[in-house]
């Protein structure tokens, strides 16, 4: 009946050992810590976390609520929304996302201008979005595990991107990690943005 757990914590724990590039390549060279990174994430990770939160939908595991037309408006627009968030910051940092690399550059401009991590932030909409499509306990169980999967593939990332690429320290405390600041920061002081 759990099948879908499986997969989701194998996927996500593929994911998560995918945030490693630099002790990779450090043991393995360049071009092996980018390879190992690769498919740990697009071939071990996303691809079979995806699959569990298919099968959670199609699991039956008792609602949560019950869901109206206007969940059902709520949740779709949530999903655009995460999703559109995830398109244009693939577009923005390009092959950076799918393999990473110890010779990467720091990307400070468009989304990544306002927010560190918007993959991150869009998938987590993706999550909320599928919980409120399906309001199932085995959706509900998945996207909780994934909110959980997410904050701790962010502070991984965050660790190998600061060993990777020495400017990334300063832009994380420039920058807010998930959701965008309403004021602007500057020298230690908070500035109306509008």
């Amino acid at each position: 009946m759990y099948y879908f757990l499986i997969l989701l914590i194998a996927g996500f724990g593929a994911n998560l050992a995918s945030s490693c590039t630099k002790i990779y390549s450090e043991k393995w060279g360049k071009k092996t810590g980018t390879f190992i990174t690769v498919i740990l994430r697009d071939v071990l990770g996303i691809p079979v976390w995806a699959i569990g939160f298919v099968l959670a939908i199609k699991e039956s595991g008792g609602l949560v609520y019950q869901s109206s037309g206007m969940n059902q408006v709520a949740g779709w627009f949530i999903m655009a929304v995460g999703a559109s968030v995830i398109i244009i910051a693939l577009i923005q940092i390009r092959v950076k996302a799918a393999a990473p690399s110890v010779g990467d550059s720091l990307v400070r401009t468009g989304i990544y201008s306002v927010i560190r991590h918007p993959i991150h932030s869009g998938t987590l909409l993706e999550f909320i979005g599928l919980f409120i499509l399906w309001p199932s306990l085995n959706v509900g169980i998945a996207s909780m595990i994934g909110l959980l999967w997410i904050v701790l593939q962010t502070r991984l990332e965050e660790k190998d991107l600061v060993r990777r690429i020495p400017d990334y320290k300063g832009y994380m405390e420039e920058v807010p990690r998930f959701i965008p600041r309403l004021r602007k920061k500057r020298h230690g002081t908070n500035l109306h943005s509008g």
